[in-house]
């Protein structure tokens, strides 16, 4: 899939340039005036737009012949490789349902932190097993590997390795859905990922998990430490973990 610039995705934070591209996605080419019929915005208005989006390279213009004598006409598509309305729709429903959660507060009626946010929606989200904490590295790893397929589920591109002993998962998080807000507000964006990883893990069973935050250790790359500090009985990690070797420093996210 292409990259948008960083331009073009700014551009397509705003509703009425999103619509116009999904527009394009589900009907295929049209003029500005058969776009503005579609989403009931004068052309003017709809022209503005649509120079913006070619400029950034997430449309393109070209004229076509019009039926008999008349001038061309300028009909607009969208550029080869840019995501259509199906990509960021898992994207688009956690962020909803991240707003709704925070808003929704503490029964004192204080707002919940943002990592809060981010558990309470993964436990409301994420089918509870009521099995036991891991007592092995494999055991562990499995339960990982069921937060690694929601994170998926939610529009990230996980990538996962494992040290001291396989007690800590470290999990590349890239195509973050939140990058945006986490270059303006990274301690928000970091305790949403905090909250939405604890909160997976506790609804298979792993409540004693440590969840810490590497924040752009590339311009769209954060990383994620996942410890479990439940002892394991079986195989060689069958041995307490010190958290003073975690190399991931906690993220301060108000939580």
């Amino acid at each position: 899939m292409t990259t948008i610039h960083p331009d073009g995705a700014n551009l397509l934070a705003s509703p009425v340039r999103r619509l116009i591209v999904d527009t394009l996605v589900s009907r295929g080419e049209l003029t500005a005036s058969q776009l503005g019929e579609v989403i009931d915005l004068h052309v003017t208005t709809v022209r503005f737009h649509l120079d913006q989006l070619v400029a950034a390279e997430i449309l393109d213009a070209r004229f076509v012949k019009s039926p008999g004598a008349g001038r061309p006409r300028k009909v607009y598509s969208v550029a080869p490789g840019v995501p259509g309305p199906s990509d960021d729709l898992e994207s688009l429903k956690l962020l909803s349902g991240l707003l709704a959660s925070s808003f929704g507060g503490h029964e004192d009626g204080s707002p919940l932190t943002p990592a809060e946010a981010g558990q309470r929606w993964a436990m409301n989200h994420v089918p509870r097993d009521d099995s036991q904490p891991a007592t092995s590295a494999g055991a562990w790893l499995a339960k990982v590997g069921r937060m690694i397929d929601a994170l998926h589920d939610w529009g990230y591109t996980p990538e996962l390795t494992t040290s001291h002993g396989g007690r800590t998962a470290r999990v590349e998080l890239a195509r973050c859905p939140f990058i945006d807000l986490a270059r303006t507000n990274p301690a928000v964006v970091c305790g949403i990922h905090r909250g939405l990883i604890a909160g997976a893990m506790q609804q298979f069973g792993e409540s004693d998990t440590q969840v810490s935050l590497e924040p752009f250790v590339q311009p769209q790359l954060c990383l994620a430490h996942v410890t479990t500090h439940t002892p394991f009985t079986t195989g060689p990690s069958a041995r307490p973990v010190t958290t003073s070797t975690d190399p991931a420093p906690t993220t301060k996210d108000a939580s």
